[in-house]
């Protein structure tokens, strides 16, 4: 449970640290965009990162199987809904070059949401291609 606080703490850190440079812009309707997708999609993220507790580690390994809250549906939505924060800062921003984030991330995820499946299907065997089955991403 530190590890959650602490990793919510930083991340809140950053966004007051940022607050004040993003107040200065206008509003158009692509900021609007951009935060419309972006505080949402980071909030779930928080979320998600809660919900996961004790069974988040930064190399894949299985500690537990989570398969409730927002893992009742994905399996993997920290790196969905930080994608789509992503997107949303690119939107806010209007710097169309920061798309490249994305095309580096997104291989980047789904390599590592590889590696976790194997790993929690050695583990867990039939609960987890259970769970699998029953969830998108």
């Amino acid at each position: 449970m530190k590890l959650n606080i602490a990793t919510l703490l930083v991340a809140a850190v950053a966004l007051v640290l940022l607050l004040p440079r993003l107040a200065p812009l206008s509003l158009t309707p692509m900021r609007m965009a951009g935060a419309a997708i972006a505080i949402p999609s980071f909030l779930l993220l928080c979320l998600a990162r809660l919900q996961l507790g004790r069974a988040f580690s930064v190399r894949p390994k299985a500690t537990t199987l989570v398969t409730t809250g927002l893992y009742a549906r994905i399996r993997n939505p920290i790196y969905l809904f930080g994608a789509l924060a992503l997107a949303g800062l690119v939107l806010w921003f209007g710097r169309p070059t920061l798309l490249l984030f994305l095309v580096v991330l997104i291989p980047i995820q789904v390599i590592r949401s590889r590696k976790e499946a194997r790993v929690l299907e050695e583990k867990f065997g039939h609960a987890y291609r259970d769970y699998r089955s029953k969830t998108w991403f």
